[in-house]
């Protein structure tokens, strides 16, 4: 009996050594399944990329509104801007258009088919455009507004007057006081 304790007892670190080893394996094989995933998600999006390319060639130097770059994390992602960003969907070969607001994310545009991605992208950066000009608009006519706006008559001279004054009747207050001391 002590023989078949001693052959099961050698037998056994020999399986786990080798169960270790294949879990192992597995792991390195799902790894470079994932790099390869993500290298092919990152390859799609330069080539969404690429696409975009002549639109951002319209888009005037001085307009610092967009900033174009793939970002390679956990998830891969073409940024449009600050808030807009395309990203592969569950089956990755969709592309994914989506912008982060203040209620959550919202899906732009879904497709399969690059030319509805530059589409959706070329609608957005002309909304954007619009907004900034409107912002700029609104913002040149209030200062118009204000610079044409008549100026008050008033402001630190009816502050000085009433300062010389209330200094002039303290000076005749203390004045009269010491001459009733006298």
């Amino acid at each position: 009996m002590s023989e078949a304790a001693d052959s099961s007892t050698e037998a056994r670190p020999v399986r786990l050594r080798e169960a270790l080893r294949q879990a192992r394996i597995e792991a390195a094989d799902r790894t470079g399944v994932v790099v390869d995933l993500r290298d092919a998600e990152v390859a799609r999006l330069e080539i969404l990329n690429d696409a975009l390319d002549p639109l951002f060639a319209e888009i005037p130097i001085q307009l610092d509104l967009f900033d174009r770059g793939i970002s390679q994390g956990e998830t891969p992602r073409l940024w449009i801007d600050v808030v807009a960003h395309v990203v592969m969907g569950r089956d990755k070969r969709q592309y994914r258009f989506v912008q982060d607001t203040r209620n959550g994310r919202v899906v732009l545009a879904e497709s399969h088919d690059i030319a509805a991605i530059v589409k959706a992208v070329t609608d957005y950066v002309a909304r954007r455009m619009v907004e900034r000009e409107r912002a700029f608009s609104v913002a040149r006519a209030q200062a118009k507004t204000s610079a044409e706006a008549p100026r008050r008559r008033g402001g630190v001279w009816p502050f000085v007057l009433g300062f010389v004054l209330g200094a002039l009747s303290l000076f005749g207050v203390a004045f009269y006081a010491s001459l009733q001391q006298i």
